[in-house]
């Protein structure tokens, strides 16, 4: 019932189209009754009382009613179906806005595959039942009802001879009911589970090809495949356990009727044109029992999968947006971080880490894989919360911006680079859509992109295939560089920016961003020691603490773990010549 309230607050809205199409149901339902009482009477005053005359107008009522039948019925279907329509795209609209509105944390513990599910299977779930099963369920009962009491105005015994049947079809009905339910919960996650696997294997294909893995993953789908079957064959034993029942007993119905009715009729107490219409309208008892199986597996499954749609809307994101908060910023950031620990799922990443950066200054973080480098950032951007400390952005704390405003005042270059099936322009523009092409094309010289952009056969209209399918690991870095560059927030952050550039092409890049850095607060995350040289303060991060911490020259002089990194990449040089070594 909790499924049906749900829906009900979307219904509500085209409450009149509703009720009107209910209305129409109804009136078909009634209209279904006269043709079995015009054939009744062809049988009683025509064939056998000689009202010839009669024959004409019954015949015509019967074309009439089929004719006004199939008009209403073809109008409330289109009704229902644009109703759901109109209902399923207002959900799917919701559920898409709420996926933007979650955060990291939800998408740390939640697959792809079943995010998928949910906007596709499901919602289709939620459209058959608005578009179909509501009707369905409406005009299968009107018809039962209105035979019932049809049929008793006319003969009262031969009905309840004919309903002796109903209360074992409803006990069966709700067995039924009660066992499916679980089954399309199961089959739902299964969906899910399969969808993951897919998607998995279409964004790693270039892995899977790489290690010859292709029967493995076969393998793995065939599973889940296999798996996913064997739930619906599951499924469908409950329906071959009840249907079979249920279609007999309503078929019991017909036998009952020609017993009971010719012992009537023979009798007396029947005409021939009284057992004609009821038999006319066996129909309308049997196809209700019929359908109340199909129906049932309808009803089920779209409460599995409106639960789990339901169970989206209202996942809550961990970090809100509250425009009543901080919502402006000068264009110089300081930020400070105040004995800051965080956590995820129980595992320790930073712990008690303390530093500032003044406004136009350049901070540059390096460590080992896992040190938790991004991870500052992250928080830096609030898409993770501190469990303790304080970080503070221009005097005040993250928590008291609007976040959609602090996210605003940064530009970002993140490690795991991301391209849309866009133009390279529409990427690069995607953080300022109305940018004139001359600035875009400036950013693009800023990030070394402009030269080999400017060779491909469409230049900055060239459509970039799925997350960049088509360009090489350093020219994806530096269209996403570009894209931060024009930007042009206060605060820039560069996570492994130039990683996948050829040295000579991230010197480049280096002394070109010179001029860009010393205008906002900067973040560098990188590996390479030529990439944080110049920095204002260095952090070097090891288990999530801060070990060292200075300007290039200074570790060095210190000899400590930031000198062995250097010496990893640049030899072991005397200390006369230090601070000469990476020119």
């Amino acid at each position: 019932m909790h499924s049906l309230r749900w829906i009900w607050t979307y219904m509500r809205e085209y409450k009149k189209g509703v009720f009107v199409g209910f209305l129409l149901v109804l009136i078909v339902a009634g209209l279904n009754m006269l043709n079995p009482y015009f054939s009744g009477r062809i049988v009683d005053d025509v064939i056998y009382g000689g009202d010839m005359p009669l024959l004409w107008v019954l015949i015509g009522f019967m074309i009439a009613v089929t004719m006004v039948k199939t008009v209403i019925r073809y109008s409330f279907q289109l009704l229902f179906e644009r109703i759901s329509q109109q209902i399923v795209f207002t959900i799917r609209k919701q559920l898409y806005e709420r996926l933007n509105e979650l955060d990291f944390r939800f998408y740390d513990r939640t697959k792809t595959g079943d995010i998928m599910a949910r906007m596709t299977g499901d919602m289709e779930a939620v459209r058959h039942f608005t578009a179909w099963t509501t009707y369905m369920i409406v005009e299968n009962a009107a018809v039962l009802l209105f035979a019932i009491l049809f049929m008793f105005s006319i003969h009262a015994p031969l009905t309840l001879a004919m309903l002796a049947v109903t209360p074992v079809i409803g006990f069966f009905a709700y067995r039924m009911s009660s066992e499916v339910r679980p089954t399309f919960s199961e089959i739902r996650a299964q969906f899910a589970r399969l969808n993951s696997v897919v998607q998995e294997n279409i964004s790693g294909n270039r892995v899977v090809k790489a290690f010859a893995k292709e029967e493995y993953e076969i393998d793995k789908f065939s599973a889940e495949n296999n798996a996913f079957k064997e739930k619906n064959i599951q499924s469908a034993r409950v329906w071959e356990k009840y249907l079979p029942v249920l279609d007999s007993l309503a078929g019991v119905l017909l036998v009952v009727m020609i017993l009971a009715g010719g012992w009537m009729v023979i009798r007396g107490s029947l005409t021939i044109g009284e057992l004609v219409i009821f038999n006319s309208l066996i129909w309308a008892l049997n196809n209700p029992m019929r359908m109340a199986g199909w129906l049932i597996n309808d009803v089920q499954r779209f409460i599995a999968s409106a639960e789990k749609i339901e169970d989206l809307l209202n996942e809550q994101p961990a970090i809100r947006r509250q425009e009543q908060k901080k919502a402006a910023a000068s264009t110089d950031c300081s930020v400070q971080f105040e004995d800051v620990t965080f956590q995820y799922e129980d595992e320790p990443v930073l712990s008690n880490i303390t530093f500032g950066v003044k406004p136009g200054q350049t901070v540059a973080i390096v460590g080992p894989t896992g040190a938790g480098k991004s991870t500052i950032v992250n928080l830096l951007c609030r898409f993770y919360d501190a469990d303790s400390g304080d970080v503070i952005v221009e005097g005040a704390n993250v928590k008291e911006w609007d976040v959609r405003s602090l996210r605003k005042h940064t530009a970002m270059v993140m490690q795991d680079i991301f391209l849309f099936s866009d133009t390279i322009e529409g990427n690069i523009a995607y953080g300022v859509p109305d940018a004139a092409i001359e600035r875009i094309q400036d950013a693009a010289v800023k990030a070394e992109a402009h030269g080999f952009i400017s060779k491909l056969p469409e230049g900055y209209d060239t459509i970039i295939g799925e997350r960049g399918v088509g360009l090489s690991g350093g020219q994806r870095q530096r269209i996403s560089l570009a894209r931060a560059l024009l930007k042009d927030a206060p605060i820039l952050i560069l996570d492994d920016t130039t990683s996948a550039v050829d040295l000579e092409t991230e010197m480049r890049i280096q002394r070109t961003l010179q001029s860009v850095l010393r205008e906002k607060t900067c973040f560098i995350i990188a590996h390479r020691i030529s990439s944080v040289k110049e920095a204002d303060l260095i952090l070097v991060l090891e288990h999530g603490r801060i070990v060292e911490r200075g300007r290039h020259e200074d570790l060095l002089k210190r000899k400590g773990r930031y000198y062995n990194v250097f010496k990893n990449q640049f030899g072991d040089f005397d200390g006369h010549q230090i601070g000469k070594e990476v020119m």
